[in-house]
């Protein structure tokens, strides 16, 4: 071996050791004791399935504009305009400039409070699961009235001139799904359809729209056969008129599933945190809000309890909730 190869053996043979060492000092540091489906950054030592605050204050987040979203399940314009009153009281309440960011899809709202730039979210119901583990996001309240929450239904929806009567004339048809980390657009169907003599992608022609509305409105025009979707979302969309009870027929109604989630990003202080939490459940929706929305106030959640049948659908349907599942619904939706 020349004195050239030899030096180069020795190089790389240090930079394996550096990387090592770095490797072991890494893992020495992780001292989570539990951290279950959540992503690696963060951990659950108390064991109620979402992310910790950080052990360290100084890594407390306290920013000087909260930015909030809404989940992506309509247009993002129609709810900002729905979400403005609240906006104006949420600033005024934790006394900073809090403003309302527009977010095309699940995925970009998950990446945006994962990456620092979103604080506090409305999830849909089943992509909570993964705000949940891959972005830290932490549900504490959910819209009801008089504490009772609000809750969704599937509706297995065909227009009303179809010669579809029930479930299983959908054999071979072409049927909107609406995304593949949404629990009443796509997991629940596939979690509760087989037993209905119905099983996705086997028995009809799974297609995603998106979003809840863009299945409601293909199935209205005939690009789709059927559609499950989100009892509010169609309920909102006919009471806004965009669409008639009497364009379509129901094949299928499930039990209720929680409705969307709202939460916080698991870095901010807890103080702010406080803070937040009691300008939310201290608020009372104005009529016009509550039309668009549905319930009157928000009310306290914990992901823990109230999302265990959305976990358990989800499970049911081959979803894996941490990073890998997330992963490859990402790769799913882009087919």
């Amino acid at each position: 071996m020349t004195k050239t190869s030899n030096a180069i053996t020795k190089s790389l043979l240090a930079l394996a050791l550096a990387l090592l060492g770095a490797a072991a000092g890494a893992w020495a540091q992780d001292n989570c004791p539990n951290r279950g489906d959540l992503d690696v950054m963060y951990c659950d030592a108390n064991h109620d399935l979402v992310a910790d605050p950080p052990t360290d204050p100084k890594k407390f987040r306290d920013p000087n504009t909260l930015v909030f979203a809404f989940t992506p399940v309509e247009d993002p314009s129609i709810y900002e305009k729905l979400f403005q009153p609240f906006m104006g009281h949420l600033s005024q309440c934790v006394g900073k400039k809090t403003v309302f960011f527009a977010v095309q899809s699940n995925s970009a709202e998950i990446e945006a409070m994962r990456s620092g730039r979103l604080h506090i979210a409305a999830f849909s119901t089943g992509p909570t699961n993964f705000a949940v583990n891959i972005a830290g996001a932490v549900p504490f309240a959910i819209r009801g009235t008089a504490g009772v929450p609000e809750g969704v239904s599937i509706q297995l929806i065909v227009r009303k001139d179809s010669p579809y009567k029930k479930i299983t004339d959908l054999k071979g048809k072409k049927v909107a799904h609406t995304s593949p980390s949404s629990n009443s657009g796509n997991l629940a169907p596939r979690a509760l359809f087989p037993a209905l003599g119905l099983t996705p992608d086997k028995d009809y022609q799974v297609v995603f729209s998106g979003k809840h509305d863009q299945s409601v409105l293909g199935v209205k025009s005939g690009d789709y056969d059927a559609a499950p979707v989100a009892s509010d979302v169609l309920q909102h969309m006919i009471e806004r008129g965009v669409v008639k009870a009497d364009d379509f027929n129901t094949l299928y109604v499930s039990e209720k599933f929680p409705t969307d989630s709202y939460a916080y990003a698991h870095d901010l202080d807890p103080k702010l945190v406080e803070k937040i939490k009691s300008c939310f459940f201290d608020y009372r929706i104005p009529p016009e809000m509550a039309k668009g929305l549905g319930g009157d106030r928000f009310l306290p959640a914990d992901y823990k309890k109230d999302w265990e049948i959305v976990r358990k659908v989800s499970i049911a349907a081959g979803q894996n909730l941490g990073r890998s599942g997330y992963e490859a619904e990402q790769n799913k939706g882009k087919k």
